[in-house]
Parts: structure tokens; C-alpha cells; sequence
């Protein structure tokens, strides 16, 4: 029998671990989840109104299926108000909850069920998904650590797949002005190579590595790296001749197109410019399409470093269908760097603020990722279908389209983003459309979950501590402390 509004409303821990429960969460289907309330912990539809923040109508309506719940403040609030565990949460799609507002919560709302005499204060049944968690190196993580590493507000995918054990190297602070000797050829080893400067076997694996590292948001080690990488590669092309030259001319368009992105990630517009131009050089040296386009994107990026955000877009769309002239069938290879170069224009426009032009380039990158099938990262593009939906996040929010970002990131499950720089950089767009819309403590969590992928690219990119100043300035009292403790810890000056 349903009970009376005023009694304590006990849903079984175990209730949200049956499969017909988390299959109505997974499908976000409410009025399920309510019938299934009603029947195992014998709720009423008031007492589940109640605690739900609503009224007996409305949820008699939700459980006959005449009405649906579709916002995210409403599934928030129904989490809250059953007090889901956050495994539940999780498969709803929501991020788990903050231990201290839990407490708060648990405290001022009489109709919840009160934990034993001897129980600890918020202290739920110890299923596995609230014991404490233990890293590998034996530490216990605290309430914080947790919840970061459950943040799944994306899908019910969980972030934390690929996420490394270890903690990274310092953000980079040092060699930089080294790039400048570098890319004007003047630096020591430009004039005295090494002996090994013309093996293009192992300059391509190094070219490699700088590729891997790059993606893996090593960014220190890529510094490090190309040090001695740019003087070799720039010598390759000065002295071999034939096949052998265009190679080394292939290799130094990649590596200076490494070096270019590790700069704009450092805010480092001018010098980024400099070592675009020498990719692009050295790519039409290589008399490759391909490797044409491929610096093609690094020049437009460049350009859109510089604030030229018009040439921007034209420079991607004009060598877009360049590429798509000069081939005469398109490889895979081929098609991710099309894509990918229509993607560079898109983001381009929406800057800009020319909402027709970016849709219109998306949707030809759309098409691209159709026809290529597999995000496969070919050519280091990354590209796919699931990068294009990575690419209208950004553009959403670039837009202002908060809302809409965020919903296209449901819908991506970060267990296809096999390229960590791509993963940071979904999380940091989604941390920008939660910031838009108000909700600074899931933006905050975005940052965190980032922070814990990639640590380079949090504390690195000027762009990514300006949003938490951002944060910071824009949050209540609760989230701004939990920011301001990330800043300091970022060192991130106000």
C-alpha cells in the first residue's frame, strides 16, 4: 500500500542496481523510474512530489506516460530529490554529486530517510561505487577525486577510460625563445648538424614521436624534441636530393607543423605564424597534395591565431577544394585531410560570428566523415564521424549556443576518442557551454576532468586559465572556492 505523505520515503539501495531500473535510466524515461519507486519502496505519487520539488499531477502524468521530462535542471532535481547513489546518477546521464552539498541537503530535508543513530553523517550503504577509491600507487583519493573521475554528464560512458595513472611533466615554461633561433636557421645546430641529421628513417620515427606526443598533450617533451628535430629535418632538405629530398621536405612540413601547434597552444602568434609558413614551404618542396593540405590546416590555424578569422575561412575553403581537385580519386588519407581542413574553416566562420558559412562547412565535413567512415587519425588529422560531432560542439558554443553544445556532447562517447588532446578539447568546449548556461559547477567538474586527462593542456593554453578566471569570477561562493584552490594550484594570477 502507497505510503502517507508524511512518511519516510525508503528506496532500497538495491533498487537502483536492477537491470529494469537502469534501463529506464539509460533511456532517461522518468515515468518508469517512478512506477518502479512506487513499487518497491511503496512511495505515493505526493510523497514522490514532495521530495521531488513538484506536484501529485504532474507526476501522476510523468508515470502515465502523458507527459515527459526533457531538461536537464528537472532530471537534476528528481536525482536530487530521490536521492539517487552516483552510480544511479551516472546512468541517468548526470554528474554525481558534491559530497558537502549532499550534506547540506541530507540535513534540511525532513522527508528523507535518516541514517542510524550510529551511522555516520552522509555516509550511504558501501556499494562499490561509493567505497573510497584507491589510485595505483596505493593513495586514497578523496571525495573530490571521485567525483571528478565519475563526471559523465557527456554520456553514461564513463571520461576516465584513458585516463593515465601517473601525473604528467610540468606545464612548459622554458624553451620557447629557442624556437626563435630555430625557424630562422640561425641556431647552433642549424649551422654544425649531427651526423644522423640525413637518416630519414629515424628522423621519420622522431617526427612520429613529436606527432604522438603533441596528441598526447606532452607538450614539454615536444619542446624538448624539436630542439633538435627542426635543425636536422631543415638540414635533410638542404642536402638530399631526388626521392630522398622530397621525403626530408614531407618530414619537415610535419615537424614544423608540430612545432606551430605546440606555439598557438602557448599563445605564441607570431612565432606559431613563422613555423606554419615554414610547414607550408616545405610541403609544396614535397610536391604531395596531401602533405600540401595537411599544412594547409596549420596555415589556417595560424591565420585564425592572428585575429584573421575572413582569410581564415576563405584559406580553408579554397585549398579544401584545391586538395578535391588535385586528387583524382580520394584515399582515406586524403578524405581525412579534406575533412579536416573543412572543419579548420568552420571554426574559422563561427568565430567570426558567420553562422551560415560555418553550418555550411560543417556539413560538407559532415559529409567527408560519412564517406571516410572510422575516425582512423590518418595523417594525424584525427578525423571522422566523431570528430565532426567534436567540431559542432565547438562551434555551438563559439556560436552561444550553449544548450546546444552541450546536447550534441551527450552523444559522443569519449571511448571513440582515441587522441587525448581531442578528449581535453571536448571537455574544455563543455566546460565553456556549462559556463553559458549558468551551471558553473558542472563546468568546474568539465575542467577538473580535463585537468585529469591532460594536465599540459590545462595548465599550458593561456585560452584555458582565462575560463577559469572566468569561472572564478562567475561562480557562487561554493564553486568560486573550489576554482580559486584549482587556480592556485595552476598558479593562475587573477
Amino acid at each position: 500500500m502507497p505510503g502517507r505523505a508524511d512518511d519516510l520515503m525508503d528506496i532500497p539501495a538495491e533498487l537502483w542496481q536492477r537491470a529494469e531500473m537502469r534501463q529506464a535510466l539509460h533511456r532517461r524515461d522518468i515515468g518508469h523510474v517512478f512506477r518502479l519507486v512506487s513499487q518497491y519502496a511503496g512511495a505515493s505519487q505526493t510523497q514522490i512530489a514532495i521530495a521531488c520539488g513538484t506536484t501529485q499531477p504532474k507526476v501522476s502524468d510523468i508515470m502515465r506516460d502523458i507527459q515527459k521530462v526533457k531538461e536537464l535542471a528537472v532530471f537534476e532535481r528528481i536525482a536530487d530529490g530521490l536521492d539517487m547513489p552516483d552510480r544511479a546518477r551516472a546512468d541517468l546521464g548526470l554528474a554525481p554529486r558534491p559530497l558537502a552539498s549532499a550534506q547540506v541537503r541530507d540535513a534540511l530535508v525532513p522527508w528523507r530517510a535518516i541514517p542510524a543513530r550510529d551511522t555516520p553523517p552522509a555516509v550511504r550503504a558501501p556499494d562499490s561505487a561509493d567505497r573510497p577509491s584507491v589510485d595505483q600507487s596505493g593513495r586514497e583519493e578523496d571525495a573530490e577525486d571521485v567525483q571528478r573521475r565519475a563526471f559523465v554528464t557527456l554520456t553514461g560512458a564513463s571520461l576516465f577510460g584513458a585516463v593515465l595513472a601517473s601525473a604528467a611533466p610540468p606545464a612548459p615554461s622554458d624553451g620557447i625563445e629557442a624556437f626563435a633561433a630555430l625557424l630562422t636557421g640561425v641556431a647552433p645546430d642549424a649551422v654544425t648538424p649531427a651526423s644522423n641529421a640525413l637518416d630519414l628513417k629515424a628522423l621519420s620515427a622522431a617526427v612520429a614521436r613529436a606527432r604522438h606526443d603533441y596528441q598526447g598533450c606532452r607538450y614539454s617533451d615536444v619542446i624538448d624534441d624539436m630542439r633538435w628535430l627542426l635543425p636536422r629535418v631543415q638540414t635533410a632538405c638542404a642536402v638530399l636530393t631526388g626521392d630522398a629530398r622530397l621525403r626530408a621536405c614531407t618530414l619537415s612540413a610535419d615537424a614544423h607543423h608540430v612545432a606551430a601547434s605546440v606555439l598557438l597552444k602557448l599563445g605564441d602568434q607570431g612565432l606559431a605564424w613563422v613555423a606554419a609558413d615554414r610547414s607550408m614551404q616545405a610541403a609544396r618542396a614535397s610536391q604531395d597534395p596531401i602533405t600540401i593540405g595537411c599544412s594547409a590546416r596549420i596555415i589556417t590555424h595560424a591565420l585564425m591565431g592572428s585575429g584573421h578569422l575572413g582569410a581564415a575561412t576563405s584559406a580553408a575553403g579554397t585549398l579544401a577544394a584545391r586538395l578535391d581537385s588535385d586528387v583524382t580519386a580520394h584515399s582515406p588519407e586524403s578524405l581525412s585531410v579534406y575533412g579536416s581542413l573543412l572543419l579548420r574553416g568552420a571554426i574559422a566562420a563561427a568565430r567570426r560570428n558567420d553562422r551560415q558559412a560555418a553550418l555550411s562547412l560543417l556539413a560538407e565535413a559532415r559529409d567527408a566523415g560519412r564517406r571516410l567512415g572510422t575516425d582512423a587519425n590518418l595523417r594525424w588529422t584525427a578525423f571522422g564521424p566523431v570528430n565532426v560531432r567534436q567540431h559542432q560542439v565547438h562551434i555551438a558554443v563559439t556560436l552561444g549556443d550553449a544548450g546546444t553544445a552541450i546536447d550534441t556532447a551527450r552523444r559522443i562517447n569519449l571511448d571513440q576518442v582515441t587522441v587525448t588532446e581531442r578528449k581535453a578539447s571536448l571537455l574544455i568546449d563543455t566546460a565553456r557551454a556549462f559556463l553559458q548556461c549558468g551551471r558553473h559547477e558542472s563546468a568546474y567538474l568539465a575542467l577538473r576532468a580535463a585537468e585529469d586527462i591532460a594536465p599540459q593542456e590545462i595548465a599550458a593554453r593561456p585560452a584555458v586559465r582565462q575560463l577559469l578566471r572566468d569561472l572564478i569570477t562567475a561562480a557562487p561562493p561554493s564553486v568560486r572556492r573550489q576554482a580559486e584552490e584549482f587556480a592556485n594550484q595552476l598558479e593562475v594570477s587573477r
